[in-house]
């Protein structure tokens, strides 16, 4: 953890080159700051129905961990100029970085986005050289000069684009297709970040109705559960939003909770769950 009053940024690295333009950037705004780096990437169990194979020797971390290695030995060499805090966590890359990110900022406050068309549009205004001429668009001169922009606050939309916790889905889908996010922030009424919500899960759990959602995980506790368990555990459905409840080994806990988290239209899973 950063020490109190020292700045933190943190970045999220999964291997591709606009992640590791990211990293870049991050680093150097980390120099210039004298904030601690912090660089984090997630992994998760592949998406299982019916019989759940053994991922046990599977190496789904250690491979997160060599890409995380290899991102971070490419773009600051094998003897980094500031020291790196790299981090490898299991779960969804968006909750993953989500949580490592809530320890930037004390109040959890959006104060707004960096979204992948802005960082692309500085990586390539940096590799081309390009230069709007004389009768260019407003539209265009501007977004070239955002472009140029060195911290995190030249290159953000501003003010963030958030939804509040008590949204609808379809609230929060249209609000997402408006503004051509992949993912969209949930903050409370005090712009205090609680989550963040995926386009994908959106649109998901729009066209899929919650039974739909509650057959499949009825058949993933058949799977995961004894038959000593099974009845103990109740499921409920709301807008893709899972509550499970009920009693069950916490190995299997961990590996039911997971797997739902991955089903198409599941928005939301509120572990209400405890350990026998």
């Amino acid at each position: 953890m950063a020490p109190r009053g020292q700045p933190l940024i943190v970045v999220g690295v999964d291997g591709p080159s606009a992640s590791k333009e990211a990293l870049r950037w991050a680093a150097g705004q980390a120099q210039l700051t004298g904030a601690e780096l912090r660089v984090v990437t997630a992994w998760r169990l592949p998406v299982t129905y019916g019989y759940a194979p053994d991922y046990s020797g599977a190496g789904y971390q250690d491979r997160a961990r060599e890409t995380l290695d290899d991102a971070i030995g490419q773009v600051l060499g094998p003897t980094p100029p500031l020291s790196v805090d790299a981090r490898v966590e299991e779960g969804d890359p968006a909750q993953v970085l989500l949580s490592a990110a809530r320890e930037a900022d004390a109040d959890d406050r959006v104060a707004g986005m960096v979204p992948e068309p802005d960082l692309l549009a500085k990586v390539a205004v940096g590799s081309s050289g390009h230069r709007p001429g004389p009768l260019v668009r407003l539209r265009e001169r501007r977004e070239h000069d955002k472009a140029r922009g060195e911290t995190a606050a030249d290159l953000m939309t501003s003010p963030a684009i958030t939804v509040l916790p008590s949204a609808t889905v379809a609230e929060a889908a249209w609000l997402a297709a408006l503004s051509r996010l992949k993912r969209l922030p949930v903050a409370d009424h005090d712009g205090r970040l609680v989550g963040v919500v995926r386009r994908d899960a959106l649109l998901q759990a729009l066209i899929r109705d919650d039974a739909g959602i509650q057959k499949v995980i009825e058949a993933k506790i058949l799977t995961f559960c004894s038959p000593a368990s099974r009845d103990s555990v109740a499921v409920q459905v709301h807008d893709g939003v899972v509550e499970l409840s009920g009693r069950m080994s916490n190995a299997t806990m961990a590996r039911l909770a997971a797997q739902i988290e991955n089903i198409d239209g599941v928005v939301e899973v509120n572990n209400r769950l405890t350990s026998v």
